[in-house]
Order: structure tokens, then sequence, then C-alpha cells
């Protein structure tokens, strides 16, 4: 297998690798924990766009709209708008950090049910808003929920499904979070034009919060968890429904025992050993995966799409449709890597992927710049803003086989058990603080580096790519409790792991 350039033959085990009616149907209602984050990214730049919404809330940019001489780049300039925004983004970062212990003491599975109902309560609330102040309390809410089910999701995945098949599995999050995004942007356009709407497409964010909690209820927790909490039996029970009745989970049961074993033994703060020399590996990956992910702009072009397509000349029905378009394509393309990430390996697609996202965004940003202008005044001929769709479709096809849902699926598959609550919390924290920051400042960053913008998430994606082809092994096939192999055959992190007999 090729790791950074060097072959390792780690212990791939085809031990429980059967795909049971028991496992897909577990795995499936865990991934739907991606609904809710799919679900928000969309409805929230969707209502941005919405006329009543903005009266009510957010005044000045329709007065900035209005002017004769506007840069289109700066329209959506505002301070209030980016904190409506990116406040579930801050409440998703504490959320994340506390859910590390949570689902070491709860479970993960009674974690992603709270968070559901976080979730379902902040969704109310902004469905329900009278002021700002009630958008921004419902926004904190929905960031604990989403903070809690992306810890707790991805694990729980990666802990039930076969090794031969789980990266398929775990793509599984990211294809329902895209489905969120789709269902979100279809419903801001059917509600756009009333003046109620934008409380429709707020509060039915309690549908998919529903779905996921109920489902999350019928499942029973991993067998690695079950077993870190002393729970042997549960455990037995919970292995043999996934791995099939007539399955011998004799083996995966002891090496699951050992490993608690060895944890409990250590009886180390988690947030302590992480930052061990042996885990450095881990620790880098787990902040920079996360970090990448988010730097190639994607969340920011997601959830503010329509606002982008309105920027560069479509009307605000074609805004939404464009968003559309660019979620279903994002689906089909993770549909994509569901089929082959378990057949070429993660860094096959992730280099792929990279290379794809490089490409376009330059193509945005060279479009931009020679239809527009230098300071963004012109007007953008209707053929061109096409163009742009048609980049940013690939684009997003690209970010939809790669570090959409590989990004999910590394921090979630490469720790050991003793600390991999904690070292997913770090990389859905990671992810929420630049999710965060960009936020921020995108919508100023557009207003004043305007098609620059494009370039400088093209220079990350170049670092990213190149990080991932020199750093980044594969781990395609290799199961969770040998994965230290990948790390002592690496060229470069060998120099940091204990070798392990």
């Amino acid at each position: 297998m090729a790791v950074g350039g060097f072959a390792v033959d780690g212990p791939v085990s085809n031990l429980n690798s059967r795909v049971t009616a028991s496992v897909v149907i577990t795995c499936i209602v865990a991934a739907s924990s991606g609904l809710i984050f799919g679900y928000d990214i969309g409805i929230s730049g969707g209502v941005t766009t919405m006329v009543p919404f903005l009266k009510k809330f957010f005044p000045s940019i329709l007065r900035k709209a209005a002017e004769a001489k506007t840069n289109v780049y700066c329209i959506y300039d505002s301070e209030v708008l980016t904190a409506f925004t990116s406040s579930l983004y801050i409440a998703g970062l504490a959320a994340s950090l506390i859910a590390s212990r949570l689902t070491a003491a709860l479970g993960r599975r009674n974690t992603m049910v709270l968070g559901g109902c976080t979730f379902f309560t902040g969704a109310a609330i902004n469905g329900g808003a009278e002021n700002i102040a009630m958008l921004i309390i419902g926004r904190i809410l929905l960031g604990f929920g989403v903070g809690f089910t992306n810890q707790a999701a991805p694990v729980y995945l990666s802990e039930v499904a076969p090794p031969k098949w789980r990266g398929a599995f775990n793509t599984g999050f990211q294809f329902f979070l895209g489905i969120g995004v789709v269902a979100s942007n279809c419903i801001n356009y059917a509600t756009a034009k009333h003046s109620w709407g934008w409380r429709v497409s707020l509060g039915l964010a309690v549908v998919p919060a529903a779905i996921m909690t109920i489902g999350a209820l019928l499942i029973s927790d991993t067998p690695s968890s079950l077993v870190e909490r002393g729970k042997l039996d549960q455990a037995r029970k919970s292995l043999l429904n996934v791995r099939g009745k007539d399955a011998n989970i004799e083996a995966e049961m002891t090496e699951l025992v050992k490993a608690s074993e060895v944890a409990k033994a250590a009886n180390q703060e988690p947030f302590v050993t992480i930052f061990e020399r042996q885990y450095r590996p881990h620790l880098v990956m787990s902040i920079a995966i996360p970090f990448f992910q988010q730097v190639t702009g994607i969340n920011i072009i997601a959830f503010y799409a329509p606002i982008l397509f309105q920027s560069v000349g479509f009307g605000s029905d074609s805004a939404l449709i464009a968003s559309i378009i660019l979620g279903l394509v994002n689906l089909g393309s993770i549909l994509v890597s569901t089929g082959v990430v378990d057949r070429f390996g993660r860094r096959f697609l992730f280099l792929i992927g990279g290379i794809q996202m490089f490409l376009c965004q330059v193509g945005v940003a060279i479009v931009l710049a020679t239809t527009t202008g230098v300071s963004g005044t012109k007007p953008i001929p209707k053929g061109y803003a096409i163009l742009v769709l048609v980049l940013m479709c690939i684009y997003a096809a690209g970010f939809g086989w790669s570090w959409g849902p590989l990004s999910w699926l590394i921090p979630s598959e490469i720790f050991p058990m003793k600390i991999r609550p904690t070292g997913q919390s770090v990389s859905v924290a990671v992810n929420f603080a630049v999710t965060f920051v960009l936020s921020q400042t995108f919508l100023t960053m557009l207003c004043h580096f305007k098609f620059g913008t494009f370039l400088f998430y093209a220079g990350w994606i170049a670092v990213m790519t190149i990080f991932v082809a020199l750093f980044l092994p594969e781990t395609k096939g290799i199961p969770l409790d040998s994965m230290y192999t990948v790390w002592e055959k690496h060229w470069y992190w060998r120099r940091f792991v204990k070798v392990q007999f």
C-alpha cells in the first residue's frame, strides 16, 4: 500500500468485513446526523437574500443594494449579518470540546441524541424570531447541536463499519450533509416570494433534527464505546448485531477489550496524552485536515452561494436555482467518492480533487477579473455569469469526492481508542474555529479583495495538495486497532511513533 510514496504491508484484516443489513441500517441512521449541519449551511445563505428577512433584521443591506453605483462585491458586507451566520460556529467550537468528554461518559449514540434535541430547540427559536437577539440565541443552540453531532457521528461510523468498507460508510455523513444543503436550497426557493417564507425556512430545521434524533434512539451504541464504559455484555450484543448473528466476533471483541484496558491503565487526561510525541502525527492531521477543508472555501461558498451568484449577475430566483444546482453536483460527487474511496484509497481522491479545485478557483478569478474590472463596478455579462456557475460546479464536484467526505473520515479513523473522542473533538473544534473566522471575514474579503478572494483559496488548495502528497499515509482497509502501522512505515512520521509488537 502506498504511504507518502513508500509501500506499507500492514495487517489488513478481512475479519468480519461482511456487510450486513444491520450495519447498513445502523450506519445510515448515524450518518443522518449530517442532515442538520447541511440544512443549516444551505438555509443560512438563502434567507439572507430574502427581502422580507432583510427588511426586518438587516435594512441597511437593502439601502446599499438600492444605491445607483454599488460595488457588486460589497452589497452584503454587514457585520451584523456575518454575526448571524457565524455565531453558530463559535458555539459549535465550544460544544465540540465538551463533546469529547460526553462521548466518553455517555456514549456516541447518546451524544447524537443530545445534539439533535439542542438543534431542534434552536430551530424553533429561529422560526419564531422577532429580533436579532432571538436569531443569534437560536443560532448558538444550533451550534451546540451540530458541535455534538459532528463530533460523535463520524466516530460512530468508523467504529461500527467493517474495516474493508469503512471509507464508504463514513462518506454517508457527508452525503446526508449534502442532502441537507440541497433540501434547504429547494425550500428557500419555494418560500422566497412569501413575506413569511424566511420563518418557514428557518423553522423547518426541526424536521431533520427530529429525523436524526428519533433514528439515533432506535440504534445501539458502538461496541467500542460500550467496552470503554465497562458494558461488555451490551458490547457483545451490539457487535453481533452489526457483524451478523452467525459471525465469529471473539477476536474483535478481545481486541476491543485489550485496547480499553490499555487506555484505562494509562490513566491519563486525554487532552494531555494527545500532545505526547508518539501522537504527534495524529495531532497534526486532526488540526491540518479540518483547517485545510475550510480554506478550500467550500462552506463559505455554500452558505453564501445565493449572495455570491446574485453579486455576479444572477437575479434572486436564479441565484437560488444556481445554489440548488451546485448542491446537486456536490451530492452526486459524494456518491462517486462512496464507490471508489475503498478501492483507490484516500490519497488518490485528495490529490485529484485538489488539482481540480485549484484550477476552478483560478478560473473563477480570471473570469471575474476580466468582466467586472479591478473596481468591481462593471456588471458581469450573463454568459460569463453562467461560466462562473459551471466552474463552481466542477469545483463542488472536486470537493465532493475528496475534501468533503474524507475530512470527516481521516480524523475519525487514525486515533487509538483511548484518545479517539479527544482527537475527533480537536478536529471538529478546528473546523468550527476556522469556519467562524472565514464566515466573519468572507463578505468583507469579497468586498476588498474582489476576484482576489478566489486566488486566496486557490493558494491554500495548492498548499494542502502538496501536504497530502508528502505527509498523509494511506489508511484504506487498515483495521482501527492496527492503524499504528501506517505511521511506523511512513518516511517522516516514523521518527515520532513507538514501534509496537
